[in-house]
């Protein structure tokens, strides 16, 4: 990066012609570099500006992907520096800018390694006589430790009478995950096995290639052995998850909704669409007391009667997409009566948004002008009490979902019926009972964000795992997948978590005292 006018100003130019002549043809290369650099940067400032003003939710490039195209242009901006300074010696001293750094404190937590550099000499240059330390400059700079393998060698020392040749004492060996296997120890077992299962289903690193970054350290784990330890680990937290499911459905309200979770089907040759279906909770927004969770459930289908298996026993509000299959909960007839389905303002907000994105729209512009306005009312109660929410809504928000709904009813009579924006219009109006209980509710959300980005997770899986090997696969995945994503909604390692979990499970933690887990 070029230095500031003011730190230009102060270095001292040379009177070497050829030499000014270089710096100013390094000027132009680093100018030239930076123009490239600035384009980039507008078109991700453009971006996020459609992402933030009246449309929030509907981003035309991902989040992940705009976090990508900044991560190429810092690094380029660090090279062109580097490049910079290498040209011209002085600029590394004299001309440079200050760099970027993190401000703060490095956690104290980490432990220190000091590192003393001391002068070659004590003795003053001057006289000669002896120097005595008058203060230090003290510095910390992050450091990391690779992670590497090690192994745990136990003994068991046996111990005979020479007097009764028959007694023999020895130690009990200590409970195993993985009996005969390679992580032998149960607190090893549990740490290793841990590291596997959140690098399959949090980091979103196959079994094949963590089997590849094992064996750089010349451990051979193939994919097979690391897949036993999956399906152990699964059907130890079995037990946890459905306890997690079971808590879940005691709550007042959740939010569902399902995801594809393709699986292999050898009899075909081919993939089939299998479903993991996510009950989340997350009263965060209106200061709720409850933590937040999540909790997967594998289904080989979408239909209705596996909308209905998860939730068995639920008594309460869902916020849900308008997919016809939860309408199953909502019948009168259900033997745990019915729920209460409140829908998502964002999903019609998605219909007007991919009718404006064709340009020349003004019904769908309007539409979303008007929707946004009900998203702001929000941004400015999360956090507060229910009771503090429904007034807000109830004063400003329930006008104007009012004018929204004559405004949807006029331009209907207007718009021919078989058009885009007919189907929209169709769609906000009739679901309009599911989208205006929030407003009565200050429980109820405007949108069903909290499971979306939920199951965000089990999508960047499908993407680097493509498919799972069969349907308990996708059983595990849910299992699993359900443990670390509440671990990481309330803050906690779910690597740390999933160890110290595992060891308790397999040195018999009583099952009477699974909520402490």
């Amino acid at each position: 990066m070029s230095p500031s006018p003011e730190v230009a100003a102060a270095a001292p130019l040379p009177d070497d012609v050829a030499t000014l002549q270089a710096l100013l043809l390094a000027e132009r290369a680093m100018a030239a570099k930076l123009a490239g650099h600035n384009e980039q940067l507008r078109a991700i400032v453009k971006e996020l500006q459609r992402a933030l003003f009246g449309r929030r939710s509907e981003k035309a490039v991902p989040a992940d992907q705009l976090q990508l195209a900044l991560e190429d242009i810092e690094q380029a901006l660090a090279e062109a520096e580097a490049q910079e300074e290498k040209t011209e010696a002085t600029l590394k001293v004299s001309r440079r800018p200050p760099r970027r750094v993190n401000r703060g404190a490095l956690p104290r937590h980490l432990p220190r390694e000091e590192v003393l550099i001391a002068p070659a000499r004590t003795t003053c240059p001057c006289c000669g006589g002896a120097l005595h330390r008058i203060g230090e400059d003290v510095a910390e700079r992050l450091d990391i430790v690779p992670a590497q393998f090690r192994v745990i060698v136990t003994r068991r020392p046996k111990y005979g009478c020479r007097a009764c040749e028959s007694a023999v004492v020895q130690a009990p060996a200590p409970a195993r995950l993985i009996d005969g296997g390679l992580p032998t120890e149960a607190l090893v077992a549990q740490v290793l096995v841990a590291q596997v299962l959140v690098a399959k289903y949090a980091d979103h690193v196959p079994l094949y290639r963590q089997s590849q970054i094992y064996a750089r350290q010349g451990i051979e784990l193939d994919r097979s052995t690391l897949a036993d330890w999956v399906g152990r680990a699964a059907a130890e937290l079995r037990p946890l998850h459905e306890r997690l499911l079971e808590h879940l459905k005691g709550a007042p309200k959740l939010f569902m909704d399902e995801t594809r979770a393709p699986v292999l089907d050898p009899g075909r040759r081919r993939t089939k669409t299998g479903y993991l279906w996510a009950s989340a909770r997350d009263d965060r927004p209106w200061a709720g007391p409850d933590p937040p969770a999540v909790a997967y459930l594998y289904a080989p289908g979408r239909g209705a009667e596996h909308a209905i298996g998860p939730l068995a026993g639920f008594k309460g509000l869902l916020q849900v997409d308008a997919y016809a299959a939860y309408n199953a909960l909502a019948d009168p007839a259900r033997a745990d009566g019915p729920v209460t389905l409140a829908y998502c303002w964002s999903h019609v907000r998605r219909h007007f948004y991919e009718i404006a994105q064709g340009g020349d729209a003004p019904l769908a512009e309007e539409a979303l002008a008007r929707i946004g306005a009900l998203f702001g009312i929000e941004r400015t109660i999360r956090g507060q009490s229910p009771e503090q929410r429904r007034a807000v809504r109830l004063a400003q928000t329930r006008p104007l979902i009012d004018g929204l709904r004559a405004w949807l009813e006029a331009m209907l009579a207007k718009v021919a019926g078989g058009s885009r924006i007919a189907r929209a219009i169709r769609y906000a109006l009739k679901h309009r009972a599911g989208l205006t209980i929030f407003l009565d509710d200050g429980r109820v959300e405007i949108d069903s964000h909290v499971v979306e980005r939920a199951i965000r997770p089990i999508a960047l899986n499908r993407k680097n795992a493509l498919f799972a090997g069969s349907d308990q696969g996708g059983v595990h995945w849910g299992v699993i997948a359900s443990l670390i994503e509440t671990a990481k909604l309330n803050a906690i390692d779910p690597q740390a978590y999933l160890a110290d979990v595992l060891t308790r499970l397999v040195n018999r933690h009583p099952a009477s005292q699974i909520d402490q887990l």
